[in-house]
């Protein structure tokens, strides 16, 4: 499986231009769904991404959370997330069943509430 096709790369990629955008027209950004749920099957990370920056597409942003009750909002590079493997050497993988139903901050703040990503 692809962990990320390219449609969901498109969608990551339009966020983060749209938000640039804002950006450079001294606008506030706009708090995004996330598009996609990565994790661990045999370790407690997740993330949900929303957007990848204009200028470097393998940094995106989203909800972080590496499975130690520390969950935040910034930035992690993808080339790092493919590269992950948990304890029983596994690679991250997509969530194909996730549908975003708030945005990334609704995410958040239920994440620091629970001390994980609930999703």
């Amino acid at each position: 499986m692809d962990l990320l096709p390219q449609s969901i790369l498109d969608q990551l990629a339009a966020n983060g231009r749209a938000n640039q955008d804002r950006i450079e027209a001294g606008e506030d950004t706009l708090d995004f769904e996330p598009v996609v749920k990565l994790f661990t099957p045999d370790a407690a990370a997740t993330w949900l991404l929303s957007e990848t920056d204009p200028g470097d597409p393998d940094i995106a942003h989203g909800l972080c959370d590496l499975g130690l009750g520390f969950p935040e909002i910034g930035a992690v590079r993808l080339s790092e997330i493919r590269a992950v493997r948990g304890r029983l050497g596994l690679p991250v993988e997509r969530d194909l069943h996730f549908k975003a139903d708030g945005t990334l901050s609704t995410y958040a703040e239920s994440a620091r509430k629970a001390g994980g990503i609930v999703a």
